[in-house]
């Protein structure tokens, strides 16, 4: 589904602070999180492995996004994957490529340049891992 994924030796609570840090350096804060292995169990009463949702957003290339397309806010923000499996903790980073393909030709052309940036971006937070 994704390229943007690199596994990590140690705990979901290291994996993302060491994640977060990352982000920040490439200008993006985390603006939401779901705890889906809290929600089931909550609500369905099903045991889940830990995995986190995090909402990761840079607020220039959002402006500038919603600048070429307002109703861009669908598509944000960049979604951050945090899952324990049997290699270690798993991190996957949205690809804005992908997320953008579901829109018209014309629009992808628009924001083509903050596409570019914003995987860049993410492509080098999750290299600093």
């Amino acid at each position: 589904m994704t390229d943007l994924k690199k596994t990590l030796k140690t705990s979901l609570a290291e994996a993302r602070t060491r994640l977060e840090a990352a982000l920040k350096e490439e200008g993006f804060g985390i603006l939401t999180e779901i705890d889906v292995a809290a929600t089931l169990k909550a609500r369905l009463g099903l045991e889940r492995p830990p995995y986190l949702i995090l909402g990761a957003c840079n607020p220039r290339l959002a402006a500038r996004a919603l600048e070429a397309l307002p109703d861009i806010g669908l598509l944000l923000p960049c979604n951050a994957v945090l899952r324990e499996g049997g290699e270690g903790v798993e991190i996957l980073l949205q690809d804005p490529r992908g997320m953008f393909q579901v829109l018209p030709r014309e629009t992808q052309e628009a924001l083509r340049p903050v596409v570019e940036e914003a995987r860049s971006r993410l492509e080098k937070a999750l290299a600093k891992l």
